[in-house]
């Protein structure tokens, strides 16, 4: 093998390494086993603005407010994801794509803003009329609590935070979105 494939090999592995070790690890923050989740979805109905008013702190939102997500059907059924939020008076984004994993709920759904890297994104419940959903993912180190209204009333956001609290989440770990 000549030294430049080698060199180029050993640099490939390198990016893959250090893509890895910045992947959040799960871990033992908050609920550490999610439960199923607890309605099917409804993809098309899914779709839209969603706002957050509630989330684990994770190291790819910290500090970040007015936090948003748009979803729209690709044509190939899988899901566009607009991420947006405010971080030091400035806007940042990430565009991803998601993907249904189960066809029996089209709750359980993989979720990728980093090209191969997908991780999970459950949605646990939701509102009859989707006006609010709540997030996780199987180890529990990730929570976001949505709604469709930038600033839903107060007896809304009490009723997500105690349904947060029956699905076994740790209230005192919940960092408050604003909007």
């Amino acid at each position: 093998m000549r030294k430049s494939t080698i060199a180029i090999a050993l640099a490939g592995a390198t990016i893959l390494l250090g893509a890895c070790a910045s992947i959040p690890k799960p871990g033992p923050v908050g609920n550490d086993a999610v439960p199923q989740p607890s309605k099917a979805v409804d993809v098309e109905r899914y779709m839209g603005r969603w706002y957050e008013q509630y989330r684990y702190e994770a190291s790819f939102q910290k500090d970040m407010d007015g936090v948003m997500a748009d979803y729209s059907l690709n044509d190939d059924g899988t899901v566009k994801v607009l991420n947006r939020g405010l971080k030091n008076g400035k806007w940042k984004q990430s565009i991803g794509k998601a993907k249904v994993v189960d066809t029996a709920t089209n709750a359980k759904l993989k979720v990728s803003f980093f090209g191969p890297f997908y991780g999970n994104y459950w949605v646990l419940d939701h509102g009859d009329d989707y006006e609010w959903s709540i997030v996780g993912e199987p180890s529990g180190r990730y929570l976001w609590v949505l709604t469709r209204e930038a600033r839903p009333s107060v007896d809304l956001l009490s009723s997500l935070e105690v349904r947060v609290k029956a699905l076994g989440y740790d209230w005192g770990l919940v960092r408050k979105t604003q909007q």
